[in-house]
């Protein structure tokens, strides 16, 4: 049990489990991540315990006898809010609230709560609506334990258990309107999608905290809001970069990752993440000052991979090396991950090496090539202008020169139609 002293506003206990199936080193690793959660919500952490036991207890998490004791330590040290660092069951909450007497909240109840206090554009406040509200309707029966001494069965259906079921009717309606919301959304950013055809598409991914923001604004010079708390950008943004006279890049930075983060959530963010999903180039940001940071790293090529974008030209970014004291760690980076760049954002420390390392790939990935179509083939035409940046049209008597520069992908994509339509 640590005692903690942070300035903040409601006063709470945070609760993790340790079964024999994880370290201890690992369980308080992932405590420390609840506190800075919770301190992003604005909570005052007085007490982290963690409980070790064989398995999880279906009734209370962490056992009854032990619930008991937290419980005597909340009402002597007045504390508001009790947060665990795993997913409760509704069952087990309606249990330790009753025994509590407290407000309960587990880690997707809390990065869903500051997702809501921190959504400012419309598609991202419609998202964390709809995370929350498939987050709650499992869970109703919470707000209405005033009234579960009513009797159920046949003939005995009381008002509470009616005004449960109205609310539950009302929360699928709204969750089937924000599903419809969304769609529109997407489909306006698939329009948009295609109006950056001739742009090399970057985005930059990353655990929460890497520092994605403050890259993203060294990179394009935008004054995105960059904080040293977990899950400072929600929205994603795109800008527009010259590297060099040839090039149009757009980079965009989007939300970060974390572990556990609630499918709801991950669902529901699917039209802001389709961003890393389209890119051309993924720029994944590392925190390397952080002591968990290969396990950072693997939750976010988790990540990735659920949305189909591993096999992206990735860049493994490894930021912060400003705040690295132990050299044999950056020498382990430079091993273990050859084709990666270490810089730092903040000091601005190795950032020509990066724009290198880009502008390479660049130029690895496009073609300069030159076709001939007679006159008359309008349709293969318009599709060439569509999938590349045409450089020059040449007319001589029946038949027209196209110079052209296009990702490999959409190369293929031509020479299959020219094999067609011959």
């Amino acid at each position: 049990m640590i005692e903690l002293s942070n300035k903040s506003t409601e006063r709470a206990m945070l609760v993790a489990l340790q079964t024999r199936k994880q370290s201890r080193e690992l369980v308080e690793e992932h405590l420390s991540e609840l506190e800075e959660l919770s301190d992003t919500a604005g909570a005052e952490s007085i007490f982290k315990i963690i409980q070790t036991k064989t398995s999880i207890d279906p009734a209370y998490y962490i056992g009854k006898g032990k619930s008991e004791e937290l419980a005597l330590m909340i009402e002597l040290n007045d504390i508001k809010l009790v947060i665990f660092d795993d997913d409760l069951t509704p069952v087990q909450v309606r249990n330790l609230e009753k025994l509590f007497n407290r407000k309960i909240i587990d880690r997707s109840g809390l990065i869903l709560d500051i997702f809501a206090s921190r959504a400012k554009t419309r598609e991202a406040k419609t998202q964390v609506e709809l995370a929350q509200l498939e987050y709650m309707l499992p869970r109703l029966t919470r707000a209405w334990t005033h009234l579960s001494k009513q009797y159920g069965g046949i003939g005995t259906k009381g008002p509470g258990e009616t005004q449960i079921e109205t609310d539950r009717r009302l929360i699928r309606t709204r969750i089937s309107h924000l599903k419809d919301k969304l769609k529109g959304i997407e489909s306006q950013r698939e329009t948009q999608s295609k109006g950056r055809k001739d742009f090399v598409r970057i985005s930059i991914a990353g655990y929460t905290n890497a520092g994605k923001s403050t890259l993203f604004n060294l990179l394009t010079k935008a004054d995105v809001f960059a904080e040293d708390k977990l899950f400072a950008t929600l929205d994603s943004t795109t800008r527009s970069v010259t590297f060099n006279p040839k090039e149009k890049v757009l980079v965009s930075d989007t939300v970060g990752f974390i572990r556990k983060l609630p499918p709801n959530l991950v669902a529901s963010f699917k039209s802001t993440l389709n961003e890393v999903r389209d890119a051309d180039i993924i720029l994944h940001i590392i925190d390397l000052a952080h002591p968990y940071y290969e396990d950072h790293l693997k939750v976010v090529e988790e990540t990735l991979k659920e949305f189909g974008s591993e096999y992206k030209k990735e860049i493994k970014v490894f930021n912060k090396v400003d705040l690295v004291n132990d050299k044999s760690k950056i020498e382990y980076v430079r091993n273990t991950y050859p084709d990666s760049v270490i810089i730092s954002a903040q000091k601005g420390i190795n950032i020509s090496s990066l724009l290198k390392i880009i502008e390479n790939i660049i130029e690895e990935s496009f073609v300069e090539e030159e076709l001939t179509l007679g006159i008359e083939q309008t349709k293969l035409a318009s599709k060439i202008h569509e999938l590349s940046e045409v450089t020059s049209v040449e007319y001589n008597h029946d038949t027209v020169l196209f110079k052209y520069r296009t990702n490999k992908e959409n190369s293929e994509k031509i020479k299959k139609l020219i094999k067609h339509t011959s």
